[in-house]
């Protein structure tokens, strides 16, 4: 069952240290220009093939964002459930929210 979570918990939760795996439902190119720090990128179509490497952990608290304006999220959300993770959370607000919050992101190039 995937659980909605707000950017203000989300935020908190972050600053306390809590051990979340972030999880950016877009597509690389979208990834690498901006995410929220320590996310991994899994587009939806590639729930199935990336979860295993990306997500070991079943029972982990998982919180899988997009844009804000896609339903990508709750797409790999869904995903994630049927796979068997038991702890997912959809941050619909995403990284649209975040940054008009002024909240940190970070940025990849090709040489990672």
């Amino acid at each position: 069952m995937t659980t909605p979570i707000s950017r203000d918990d989300l935020h908190r939760r972050l600053a306390n240290g809590e051990r979340l795996t972030l999880v950016e439902a877009l597509g690389p190119a979208y990834f690498a220009d901006a995410h929220i720090p320590g996310a991994v990128n899994m587009p939806p179509d590639q729930v199935d093939r990336l979860a295993p490497a990306l997500l070991p952990d079943k029972d982990a608290a998982i919180v899988v964002y997009c844009s804000g304006t896609c339903h990508n999220s709750e797409i790999a959300a869904r995903r994630l459930n049927d796979l068997g993770y038991s702890d997912v959370h959809v941050y619909l607000g995403g990284k649209e929210d975040w940054v008009e919050h002024g909240l940190p992101v970070e940025r990849s190039d090709d040489s990672d």
